[in-house]
């Protein structure tokens, strides 16, 4: 087993409850330009974290292990409050969706299933690069549409990688608690960042 250390903290939204396994960063400093004028980082993260970044900017498939592993070893002890897992819809295309490769690992050790049923109305971008809170709802609003005969009733853990605002599941708990009639929604991502922006 690949357990790493992790620190859970609460992360507040229209879910029941909501944790985010550890931070996304635990400082990053300037270290100055490279040649193409972009300011640099020296980025300190913790181990779960650096397994996460290692997945989605590296395509470092082994990193997904150490992930999984660990968020189904937390999981394990709160199975009963949930009977499915919801990954949130990737904002961009990747050959590697790491939100799908960690539900999928984390969903076949608990043996609950994945639901695939959340769709979008319309293209989106990504919304780390907006900042102001009303037109990060604007963005969203209207844009996820549920499969409510797979979600009536259901105990649903809604999943992600990274939790900045929560204005992304905050849009999704909404259509699953209405019209998609779950029962409860509970929330889990792997990390969160410093800040809400």
């Amino acid at each position: 087993m690949a357990i790493v250390a992790i620190n859970p903290t609460k992360i507040a939204g229209l879910w029941k409850s909501g944790v985010a396994l550890d931070l996304h960063t635990t400082s990053s400093t300037p270290t100055g330009y490279n040649e193409f004028g972009h300011m640099q980082f020296d980025t300190v993260r913790p181990e779960i974290a650096e397994c996460l970044y290692r997945l989605k900017n590296k395509a470092d498939r082994s990193a997904a292990d150490p992930i999984i592993e660990t968020t189904a070893n937390y999981l394990s002890r709160h199975r009963e409050k949930f009977d499915c897992i919801v990954p949130v819809p990737p904002s961009h295309q990747r050959a590697l969706q790491p939100v799908i490769v960690l539900a999928e690992g984390i969903a076949k050790i608990l043996g609950v299933p994945v639901l695939s049923c959340i769709a979008t109305t319309r293209p989106t971008g990504q919304l780390k690069n907006i900042t102001d809170p009303d037109e990060r709802k604007e963005h969203v609003r209207g844009l996820y549409a549920i499969d409510k005969v797979q979600t009536r009733g259901r105990k649903i853990l809604l999943f992600d990688d990274l939790f900045r605002s929560g204005t992304t599941m905050n849009a999704i708990t909404e259509v699953l608690i209405d019209p998609g009639q779950a029962a409860v929604v509970r929330a889990l991502t792997i990390t969160k960042t410093r800040s809400n922006q």
